[in-house]
């Protein structure tokens, strides 16, 4: 913990992670906000008929995000990924924990501009997760559950170094699944494959009823996206000494001796 706490490199990825998760949550939920809905003329009487909007501005600024800062923090943007990676022995319980909470505030800052921006609309929750009528506790987690596997199983089989076979763009196949798991959760739970997302809206507009579910439910499918890939589907050769070294002092590779090398090692680049 202590070498990753004197990097430089270290403390730009966390802030990278602060401002690339700012301008997600500004940008995603501001899409699903706005002074036109409903949309009278076009026949739009419910938001729920706009999901393809809001899913794609989800994945696309995901997308955005991760090729802006992946060379620099990796880009996770995302608890339950961070959680997906340390459990991959990808990086240090130190740095996971500082980009959780890099993750949350840059939430709570993005969800606080825009409650300035959207004051004056009606009824406003800025973007808060919500089971849908009908939908009960369990079936909600199980839906985020199932959105959350599918993203974070990506993420980990899009940046597996070990890969030789992977083409095209890593953040845009990513951002296509953030989209995916809007475009199946949306109807049921608003989405909230995102923890950090879920606590700002939620934070902000003083309305925890239900939010666990956006936290327990993320945990459950990248702890167990995570697992299945790193000892099932594509097991690791590195015993637990390996494992524990990682978690503890972070990847060798992923910093050079002054700190300052700009080409560390990042989850969001394939091999």
């Amino acid at each position: 913990m202590a070498s990753e706490f004197k990097k430089k490199m270290f403390w730009r990825a966390v802030v990278a992670e602060f401002l690339a998760m700012s301008l997600f949550i500004f940008i995603s939920i501001g899409s699903a906000l706005g002074f036109s809905f409903p949309v009278v003329g076009n026949k739009t009487s419910t938001r729920s008929q706009d999901n393809v909007k809001v899913s794609l501005a989800f994945g696309l600024s995901i997308a955005t995000m991760a090729q802006s800062v992946g060379h620099i923090s990796g880009a996770h943007l995302n608890p339950a990924v961070t959680l997906g990676l340390l459990l991959s022995c990808q990086i240090s319980i130190f740095k996971a924990l500082m980009y959780i909470i890099a993750q949350c505030l840059g939430a709570v800052v993005a969800t606080a501009i825009l409650s300035g921006v959207t004051s004056s609309l009606p009824n406003n929750l800025l973007g808060l997760n919500s089971l849908s009528e009908g939908i009960n506790a369990g079936q909600g987690l199980g839906i985020e559950i199932i959105a959350t596997f599918q993203l974070v199983l990506c993420v980990l089989a899009t940046t597996d170094r070990r890969r030789n076979d992977v083409s095209g763009s890593a953040p845009l196949a990513i951002g296509l699944s953030v989209a995916l798991g809007h475009l199946l959760a949306i109807d049921y739970t608003g989405c909230g494959i995102n923890p950090a997302r879920s606590f700002g809206s939620a934070l902000i507009a003083n309305n925890f009823e239900n939010h666990w579910i956006f936290w327990v439910g993320p945990i459950i499918g990248g702890a167990s996206a995570a697992l299945i890939y790193d000892f099932i589907l594509a097991p690791r050769s590195s015993d637990l000494t390996d494992r524990v070294k990682v978690w503890t002092s972070g990847q060798v590779e992923e910093y050079d001796l002054e700190g300052d090398d700009m080409n560390s090692r990042v989850e969001m680049k394939p091999k």
